[in-house]
């Protein structure tokens, strides 16, 4: 019924609008009126393209001293720096290239408005010109994407070196469930074939596997500080996308497929909340969020930082609100928390 109204509504207004843009030609029929722009009209044209100009400068300068606070904190990641390297060369190029090319586009035309009296100079080409244009481009975009790919293949060099961490990421709608190898640092072979909720077996591990029998499953993801971890990532139903925004991490999770993606964290949960670009957004953000507990609003409750994993594809009606808390901390700590987890094995034996 909103939906109908809202219809109703608009297409009245459209018809409003319709009708007065009809009173107003009738009321110009006396007044001069031609399809051909006189120098007058260019002027003005070329008046609003320098008002333009300034807008949209004026737009980016706000944006920019406005939502700067909304940008991530420092990268928590051995990878992250020079990702967020590239990332920032990047925008420093476009914004450069783009402050010139619109300042010379707006002005140019302006200054060769068209004017009684005035003809355009023809060009059939200009190699030179032509030249330039073309290889800056190239050189530029050539050095982006060579330095980019050699920065992908850097993060994306999956290996075993280092006694890496071994951790699953299970996703399904609408959560994440994490997967340990458990002392052996080997997961258990698994299948959604091999699901079976009645024995606590929500991950499809295989029961035959002695890999899978120590293998720890958890809700929330904990990793030792300075210690690489390779993620071994599945789904059980629809497409999901690992993303850990705080650790420049990102993986799709394909129904049918093992992906992997691999970092290590740099900053522990603890030292990141004394970081002050997160002290101020956590600041604001419980700012906000006392003045809804004062309008009785439900969700009001004081906020702290803590890194999440979300889902970054669209995976149904309840999307927005797949997370899992992800808790870095010392290796002393995560041995301790470790050792009070329940294997795979026991939690097997208490169901029969």
């Amino acid at each position: 019924m909103t939906a109908l109204l809202t219809f109703t509504v608009l297409v009245l207004v459209a018809i409003a609008i319709w009708q007065m843009t009809k009173i107003f030609e009738l009321s110009q029929i006396k007044t001069a009126n031609t399809e051909i722009a006189n120098d007058t009209d260019n002027k003005y044209n070329g008046y609003l393209l320098f008002a333009f100009l300034i807008f949209i400068y004026g737009i980016t300068i706000f944006s920019f001293a406005k939502y700067s606070k909304m940008l991530l904190p420092e990268a928590s990641s051995a990878h992250g720096g020079e990702y967020d390297q590239l990332m920032w060369v990047s925008f420093a190029i476009i914004f450069f290239v783009q402050t010139i090319t619109q300042a010379l586009l707006h002005y140019f035309g302006y200054k060769y408005r068209g004017q009684k009296g005035r003809k355009a100079l023809f060009f059939a080409d200009n190699d030179r010109l032509e030249f330039i244009w073309t290889i800056i481009p190239v050189i530029v975009l050539a050095g982006l994407i060579l330095w980019g790919l050699y920065t992908w293949t850097n993060i994306m060099d999956i290996n075993d070196e280092d006694d890496p961490l071994i951790v699953e990421l299970y996703a399904q709608q609408f959560n994440w469930t994490a997967r340990y190898g458990g002392e052996d640092n080997v997961l258990g072979d698994a299948s959604v074939r091999l699901i079976d909720i009645n024995r606590a077996n929500i991950l499809g591990l295989d029961e035959a596997d002695p890999n899978g029998s120590d293998d720890i499953i958890v809700k929330e993801l904990h990793l030792p500080v300075g210690r690489k971890v390779n993620f071994m990532m599945r789904s059980q139903d629809v497409l999901h996308s690992a993303y850990m925004p705080h650790f420049r991490a990102q993986m799709n999770c394909v129904p049918g497929m093992i992906t992997q993606f691999s970092f290590t964290p740099t900053v522990t949960t603890e030292e990141m909340r004394l970081n002050p670009d997160v002290v101020d957004k956590v600041k604001r953000t419980n700012a906000l969020r006392a003045k809804w507990a004062a309008e009785g609003r439900p969700d009001s409750d004081p906020w702290e930082f803590d890194y999440v994993l979300l889902c970054n594809k669209i995976c149904g009606k309840s999307h927005y609100n797949m997370q899992m808390k992800i808790i870095v901390e010392t290796e002393e700590e995560y041995n301790k928390w470790m050792a009070e987890q329940t294997t795979f094995k026991e939690t097997v034996a208490t169901i029969q």
